[in-house]
């Protein structure tokens, strides 16, 4: 499993829009499991193995809708390094992983196996924790309006009507969450339904602060503390 940031000539990232190449219905989820495959192929090259992104879209392109959790195997899934993430979908769809290794149950790591909030031990904590999902918190898909997909990641308009909903690689209790969950609060724990984001734009938003949304005026998929990745886990261990 692997927190992806997909760049690709872009120093700002894809926004919400994934297609990576891919056309017609169904782009979005087809592009985003294409970038999936070409990161890991950069960190553990030649591994041959099936990738898919952990997004839930709302036409998978047979008019139906694709729920993140039903997309990405049976388990078990391991990170980059080979620490245990989750055993079964159960144990996945919880707020954080149950049965995940204790080094990075609260800290879940990127494609190369180090943590979101502080890759680089010898500087300092990073606020980098939004990740696109697009799911509720059991990693079903979170609303059938297409600004909580970015229309099924299809679009990067830095305009303010895109809110993709999106999980926290590390615990970020008590943020205002949206989106009609109980009390106007998300569970800022959950790495797979934390809050709306502030748009669909490309763009970053990482400093040294833990301060919060947002700083691009509240059109971009970094707006809250990111850059828009997202996970991706291997159809086999």
């Amino acid at each position: 499993m692997a927190a992806l940031q997909a760049v690709s000539g872009n120093p700002d990232g894809f926004g919400g829009d994934l297609r990576f190449g891919e056309t017609g219905a169904g782009a979005g989820l087809r592009g985003a499991d294409k970038i999936c495959s070409a990161i890991a192929e950069t960190s553990l090259k030649g591994n041959g193995k099936t990738w898919r992104a952990f997004l839930s879209v709302i036409d998978g392109g047979d008019g139906k809708p694709v729920n993140a959790i039903d997309r990405v195997g049976s388990g078990p899934w391991y990170d980059r390094l080979g620490r245990l993430v989750a055993n079964t979908k159960t144990d996945l769809a919880n707020t954080r992983p149950v049965g995940a290794d204790t080094a990075i149950i609260k800290d879940l790591p990127n494609e190369e196996g180090l943590p979101n909030h502080q890759p680089d031990p010898t500087q300092p904590a990073v606020d980098n924790h939004d990740t696109l999902t697009g799911s509720d918190a059991t990693g079903k898909l979170y609303n059938t309006d297409p600004k909580f997909t970015c229309s099924d990641w299809t679009t990067n308009e830095k305009t303010t009507w895109g809110s993709p909903r999106v999980g926290h690689s590390w615990p970020r209790s008590g943020f205002p969450g949206g989106g009609g969950m109980s009390g106007g609060m998300s569970s800022g724990d959950s790495w797979i339904s934390a809050l709306d984001e502030s748009g669909c734009g490309a763009g970053y938003h990482i400093t040294t602060a833990d301060d919060g949304p947002p700083s691009q005026n509240g059109t971009t998929v970094g707006d809250g503390g990111g850059y828009g990745g997202f996970y991706c886990f291997a159809l086999t261990p």
